[in-house]
């Protein structure tokens, strides 16, 4: 996978340790009035009336220029499914990719990141370029922690489609976006908790979406990736994503976006703030310490078993409160340990980056 050794060399040898990750985005998602016909054309009444997220940025955040053509999705869900659509501005229309589970990203495409259960390692990845051509795979893990994927395993009943402004592959004219819809069957996506997965009033998820772009040439009439000169391989892909990774990673749950549903139905206008909160701001700032204690491992082969060897200096709050968070030893690696009082919970964050939220009423 692509970003396997990148996120090696970033996570154990990055200078920029110790840095501040962007806060995620957040996304409330309404109840459809009625099932969504998957064509690719975002036309529906309901999508007329659900949000926008804002316009993607790149996958570094602000350390990088904003993208340069516009990207920005929608959610909506239903007794059957949770819905995606999207629209990508392009005036290069391009893809050749056919094969099913293919690496579709070496074409220009859409992805989609799903954690519907965030104490869990494990998480869903589903990309798709113009000709709706998929790939959708389960991650055991992050890559950082040995994770592997599962490419034989398909979404059964998954529905997803294409509708292209412009003609493909053609670079005589000028072309002007793509958009595409996904439906996602909570009999899949739903399966290894349902209980705790299943849309409710206020339930929360992590959710991203990662956009690659390729800059492209015309040679004998037909699109070529530019290629670099200094490399003479093609030049880096673009990574645009809805929520800021702060590293050229997509494979870092906890600094994906947070999707709220709603039972409401789309249209309601009812104030909900679905921001991130103290509670949820404090569980990823243990992952701070989590890749202080990967890089600390990198140098020394064993973990730290105190802050002070780590140089975690860093003065936790809630709100004005100072809280201590607690570094232990544990079988294997050791655990982060953060008690909250004012939300009664305990936050945990371990070696192979695997949590709990812990209530303590």
């Amino acid at each position: 996978m692509r970003l396997l050794s990148t996120l090696f060399i970033l996570t154990f040898l990055s200078p920029s340790f110790g840095q501040e990750y962007p806060t995620p985005e957040s996304y409330l998602c309404y109840k459809s009035t009625k099932p969504i016909n998957v064509d690719g054309i975002i036309d529906e009444k309901d999508w007329e009336k659900a949000e926008w997220t804002d316009l993607f940025v790149d996958i570094e955040g602000d350390k990088k220029p904003l993208p340069k053509y516009n990207t920005r999705a929608k959610m909506l869900w239903d007794d059957e499914y949770l819905y995606i659509s999207a629209e990508l501005h392009e005036p290069n229309l391009w893809s050749t990719i056919t094969e099913r589970d293919a690496v579709i990203y070496h074409d220009n495409d859409f992805e989609v990141f799903i954690n519907p259960n965030p104490s869990s390692q494990m998480y869903y990845e589903f990309e798709m370029n113009l000709l709706n051509t998929v790939w959708d795979l389960i991650m055991t893990k992050p890559y950082r922690d040995g994770g592997s994927y599962m490419n034989s395993w398909h979404i059964d009943g998954l529905k997803s489609a294409v509708k292209m402004y412009g003609t493909l592959n053609e670079p005589s004219d000028v072309d002007e976006k793509w958009t595409l819809e996904i439906a996602f069957p909570w009999k899949v996506i739903g399966q290894e908790k349902p209980t705790l997965i299943y849309p409710k009033e206020g339930r929360r998820w992590r959710i991203n979406f990662s956009r690659v772009n390729w800059d492209l040439d015309v040679e004998n009439g037909k699109y070529v990736k530019h290629i670099d000169p200094n490399t003479g391989k093609p030049a880096a892909e673009y990574n645009w994503v809805w929520s800021a990774q702060g590293e050229i990673a997509m494979h870092m749950p906890e600094q994906w976006g947070y999707i709220q549903f709603t039972e409401n139905k789309v249209g309601d206008k009812k104030k909900i703030d679905v921001s991130e909160t103290e509670g949820e701001r404090l569980h990823r700032q243990l992952f701070d310490i989590y890749r202080l204690q990967k890089k600390y491992w990198y140098e020394h082969r064993v973990y730290a078993k105190t802050f002070d060897e780590l140089g975690w200096k860093t003065i936790m709050k809630y709100n004005s409160e100072e809280l201590q968070p607690e570094l232990n030893q544990v079988a294997g690696g050791f655990e982060v340990v953060l008690k909250v009082p004012q939300e009664d919970k305990i936050y945990v964050v371990r070696h192979d980056s695997s949590s709990d939220v812990i209530s303590i009423k």
